[in-house]
């Protein structure tokens, strides 16, 4: 059942890309029969989910990173015992790792909301398999776009630039998912503290859902919550639901205003940026100099 709910999560990203591909060509027809197909595999994933939900605990396995931190224990007493027993038995093989991509695809899909190497590393460290290096994310967008100029859109998703609302010039420091909505990746004076506030929200429901989550998880919470106001308790103790509840609080007083600048700006850049520059931003050029001295 995992590498089937697997399966089709890769689907849903790449019906996504190829919708919006056949919407950027013209060819309206082509989209609507792949948003059928698109449809159908999420009902599909839907259901997958609902028959995992059936199924009795013990049946289950480890389905994504917030458990394999886990299993990564098990493995690992398992072959210091082994170790131990001298030549008990060969040492169980070490569980494979992500790519470094869908690492950071993971964490950006639990915020929702572009965010730093730094942010991404402390949620996948807290929240998934480990910390992820952040001198590792420094070319990896540029990578992205090298990949997507090569052969656009030939992947499921790529990871790409946030965009400011003014210039569209990619965000420095700022990682998003293509397959998001340009509203979501363009970033206006009041979005960054949306974003924060949203991020928030991601990070306490994560921790609600995960049972006896880690030292890491509660420190990631309590960054955040100390800087909304009401977002903790007292001193050294932090409460998801709080947290959530005082982050929705202030979220209603920028929300309405973010989101029409964000509005305004995505449709903007719908008209006057290509396909690379919708992704990975416009490149400012200088302006050629009048004859001085003529």
């Amino acid at each position: 059942m995992a590498e089937s709910i697997g399966a089709l999560e890769e689907r849903i990203e790449l019906l996504r890309a190829q919708v919006r591909q056949a919407l950027v060509g013209g060819n309206r027809e082509r989209a609507s029969e792949l948003r059928r197909g698109l449809r159908e595999a999420e009902r599909a994933w839907h259901d997958a989910l609902a028959a995992l939900e059936q199924e009795p605990p013990e049946q289950q396995r480890p389905r994504d990173g917030r458990l394999l931190a886990g299993a990564a224990e098990g493995n690992a007493r398992a072959q210091a015992g082994s170790a131990e027993r001298g030549l008990a038995g060969p040492a169980a093989p070490p569980r494979l790792q992500l790519p470094l991509r869908e690492q950071v695809h993971q964490a950006l899909t639990l915020l929702t909301v572009p965010a730093s190497p730094r942010l991404i590393s402390a949620v996948h460290e807290a929240l998934f398999a480990g910390a992820i290096s952040t001198a590792r994310l420094t070319s990896l967008r540029r990578d992205e776009e090298r990949s997507f100029l090569v052969a656009p859109f030939a992947r499921p998703y790529y990871l790409c630039a946030a965009l400011t609302a003014d210039l569209l010039a990619p965000v420095r420091g700022l990682l998003s998912v293509s397959t998001w909505p340009m509203e979501r990746r363009v970033i206006g004076p009041l979005s960054p503290r949306v974003d924060y506030l949203t991020a928030a929200i991601q990070i306490a429901e994560s921790v609600q859902r995960i049972p006896g989550p880690g030292p890491a998880a509660w420190r990631l919470l309590w960054r955040f919550a100390v800087n909304i106001p009401g977002g903790s308790a007292q001193a050294g103790e932090v409460d998801p639901a709080t947290v959530a509840r005082a982050a929705r609080a202030e979220m209603e007083i920028h929300a309405d205003a973010d989101t029409a600048t964000r509005g305004a700006a995505a449709a903007r850049a719908r008209r006057q940026l290509g396909d690379p520059e919708q992704l990975f931003g416009s490149r400012l050029r200088a302006a050629p100099q009048a004859g001085v001295g003529a």
